[in-house]
């Protein structure tokens, strides 16, 4: 169960990561309020998740989440470019995030 409280704090941190661009520098009211109970969020499942997950993976696994995630949506909604070295290292992310898990007692 601490495994779905990281990722959906992995999730949370896609959020407010993306929403940080909307806010323009905190001066659009919505989006930064939106962005700031994302961020409460995401840190008080990773607090939860952080009781039975070891910290060093469970902050690799946290951060990678919202790596990866806040790449794909800069790809998608800001248009950022796509080249192989990106997808490798996402890719290099990945294979990390797997092998910390699988390796968590």
């Amino acid at each position: 169960m601490q495994w779905i409280f990281l990722l959906v704090a992995g999730i949370f941190e896609i959020s407010w990561a993306v929403g940080l661009k909307f806010t323009h520098g905190f001066t659009q009211l919505i989006p930064s309020i939106i962005t700031v109970v994302c961020m409460i969020a995401s840190f008080y499942f990773l607090a939860i998740a952080l009781k039975n997950i070891p910290l060093g993976t469970a902050y690799a696994i946290w951060t990678g989440i919202g790596t990866i995630g806040t790449v794909i949506f800069g790809i998608i909604l800001f248009k950022e470019p796509v080249t192989v070295l990106r997808l490798f290292c996402i890719a290099l992310i990945v294979c990390g995030i797997t092998g910390l898990k699988l390796l968590a007692h």
